[in-house]
């Protein structure tokens, strides 16, 4: 491939996706078709990187089975916990208000709900209100859970860098938030809008009974 008369070819971008794409054992003409493009077009778009079209080269990402970072940038770290641990590493247990505090700086977590054989996991977009979790979820969706009923919530970050990082995990029952005012007001909180996206009209609170939490950090 050749670049186009403004801008050289990124001959690394184009490499990655030949690689993939004798990895998956499709044709350029293929992929073109799967991400509803002329060949004529995705040639174009892989010559002018991903700024030309960005909405294009994630269709393309997401046909190679790639993140838009990896497919631009190549990939990353390894995956986190990869890394060996800190030289000094110190495990320290948090309070209450540690966790909570870290807690309010994150939007994405897990709920787990009590299944058989197991229990059922699903990461949710979160706020905290209060001292309490509240997520937002279908009626008829698989996070959903009747009043009064049992959940946790877990939420983390690493620094895969320095080997440090954080959990805190809440454990209690639910509720469902109703109150029209406060619906309004959590629904224009920032992370209180789900990724997934659609209609997922039920607000469920999560009112703790037991919350812990751990740092784990270099000396």
């Amino acid at each position: 491939m050749k670049g186009n008369a403004d801008r050289p070819a990124d001959r690394d971008l184009i490499q990655r996706i030949e690689t993939r794409l004798k990895q998956l054992g499709l044709t350029e003409q293929e992929l073109a078709g799967q991400v509803g493009m002329s060949p004529h077009y995705l040639r174009y778009l892989i010559e002018s990187g991903a700024d030309f079209d960005p909405g294009g080269f994630l269709r393309v990402a997401t046909a190679l089975g790639m993140t838009y970072r990896e497919l631009r940038e190549g990939p990353g770290d390894a995956p986190a916990g990869r890394r060996g641990a800190a030289s000094h590493p110190v495990l320290v247990k948090l309070t209450a208000k540690e966790c909570w505090e870290r807690l309010d700086t994150h939007g994405v977590g897990r709920v787990a709900l009590p299944a058989h054989p197991g229990p059922r996991v699903f990461p949710v977009n979160y706020v905290v209100d209060g001292l309490t979790v509240v997520y937002r979820t279908d009626a008829q969706g698989a996070a959903a859970v009747e009043p009064g009923g049992e959940a946790s919530f877990q939420a983390d970050r690493i620094d895969e860098q320095r080997s440090v990082g954080w959990s805190v995990l809440v454990v209690g029952t639910a509720e469902h938030v109703t109150d029209p005012e406060t619906v309004r007001h959590l629904a224009a909180q920032s992370g209180g809008e789900p990724w997934a996206g659609g209609a997922r009209d039920l607000l469920i609170r999560l009112v703790p009974s037991e919350i812990s939490g751990r740092r784990i950090h270099d000396l």
